[in-house]
């Protein structure tokens, strides 16, 4: 990050990056992290300046428990999380795992919605509140890092979710962190339920609030914007938005937006964007679920160009059809142009240039004209076809190459 970078971001209120790629992420289906690569990931998350790293959910197994463990000792900078459920006994598994970590944390999670209450917990409201203050206390008794999220928060009652909230700060939390757990609410919600809660619970003032969307409609980090803008300055991510179902907002995403248009929210993050490319590659790697192409910022294709209008413009200047210059990601290969039959003939002859074939003039009508007939065959021309295109032409087979 320039100089110039960082004093433009002292202006501005931080939001903190909660990565959740090592717990929630895991939940994607299909997906099984060793203890080798939590370490890892979590090394890479670290020197991303993530501020909290979610190693696991330590009450759910013993290897889970030593898996967070591990991550634990391993972080030399974030704070390490671990999640618990309201059981006290997850909450010890949690602390336990947790213990010797730099900056320890504890996240207590609860449902608030009434369809979770009355379908899967079978709780009364004051059943909940008791669960949640108790559980919260236990964990405040062995860190002041302690974090509450009432799950399914979108489509809880918002004057109950208010209580919840106010019982759990009261116990000691000191981020609550308010999940549209089935990805069904949209930007205007989010923000509304946000600015109702603060004016329903005064209290949150002094506390952290945070958001944490899921998916479904892909709305994520369209929702996890407008909590910013409604006053979070936690946002809970996961690398690649891997995760439950349809999976999380996503890191990279929200980090380029912030980047862009956090100066508009007045707000911004600690990330250091240059390692994102590179971070994302080894999820896709770790976790088996293959990165889309049109994945924004690190999708195959994010800065790949195929149209001849489009290639005319990135040639003459990138910022013409590119929001974000791939390095700042630290992308490898950076703008891209990707020949086939919507390209014109300055994509062309600047894709021969790089190659260091030499044409001009009649020999480069003559090798475009070729080129466009092998293109109306093939998805993509790649530098093996543009040699052979622009050989003599007394080697050049015709369209079927």
């Amino acid at each position: 990050m320039s100089s110039a970078d960082r004093t433009e971001q002292s202006r501005h209120t931080p939001v903190a990056i909660f990565d959740t790629t090592l717990r929630d992420g895991e939940q994607a289906a299909g997906v099984c992290f060793s203890l080798a690569d939590k370490v890892e990931i979590a090394a890479r998350l670290d020197a991303l300046r993530v501020d909290v790293i979610e190693a696991g959910f330590p009450g759910a197994s013993p290897a889970e428990l030593e898996a967070v463990g591990r991550v634990a000792t391993e972080v030399k900078n974030a704070s390490v999380c671990a999640l618990a459920r309201a059981h006290l006994r997850d909450v010890d598994a949690a602390w336990s795992a947790v213990r010797h970590a730099r900056a320890p944390r504890i996240h207590v999670f609860l449902s608030s919605s009434e369809v979770h209450l009355g379908h899967q917990l079978h709780k009364s409201r004051a059943q909940v509140e008791e669960m949640a203050t108790a559980c919260v206390a236990r964990a405040r008794h062995y860190t002041p890092d302690v974090e509450f999220s009432p799950m399914d928060a979108t489509r809880s009652e918002p004057e109950f979710l208010a209580t919840l909230v106010r019982a759990a700060l009261a116990a000691g939390a000191r981020t609550i962190n308010i999940p549209d757990t089935v990805g069904c609410a949209h930007p205007d919600q989010v923000g509304a339920l946000l600015l109702d809660l603060q004016t329903r619970v005064p209290e949150l003032e002094d506390a952290v609030l945070s958001f944490h969307g899921q998916n479904d409609l892909g709305l994520a980090t369209a929702n996890a914007l407008a909590a910013v803008r409604a006053g979070a300055r936690q946002v809970e991510v996961t690398i690649n938005g891997i995760g439950e179902r349809a999976g999380n907002t996503s890191l990279e995403e929200f980090v380029m937006v912030m980047r862009m248009h956090g100066a508009a929210l007045g707000a911004c993050t600690r990330i250091d964007a240059t390692g994102i490319y590179a971070l994302s590659q080894l999820v896709e790697e770790r976790s088996g679920l293959a990165v889309s192409a049109n994945k924004p910022i690190v999708g195959r294709n994010a800065f790949r160009h195929a149209s001849g209008i489009h290639q005319d413009g990135v040639l003459k200047r990138r910022e013409t059809y590119e929001c974000l210059d791939p390095r700042e990601i630290g992308h490898p290969v950076g703008s891209e142009i990707v020949l086939g039959k919507l390209s014109g003939r300055h994509g062309f002859a600047a894709r021969v240039r790089a190659l260091g074939i030499q044409l001009d003039g009649h020999m480069l009508d003559q090798a475009f004209a070729r080129f466009q007939r092998v293109a109306d065959e093939k998805r993509e021309v790649q530098d093996v076809d543009l040699r052979r295109i622009c050989g003599n032409g007394e080697s050049w087979p015709g369209p079927g190459i």
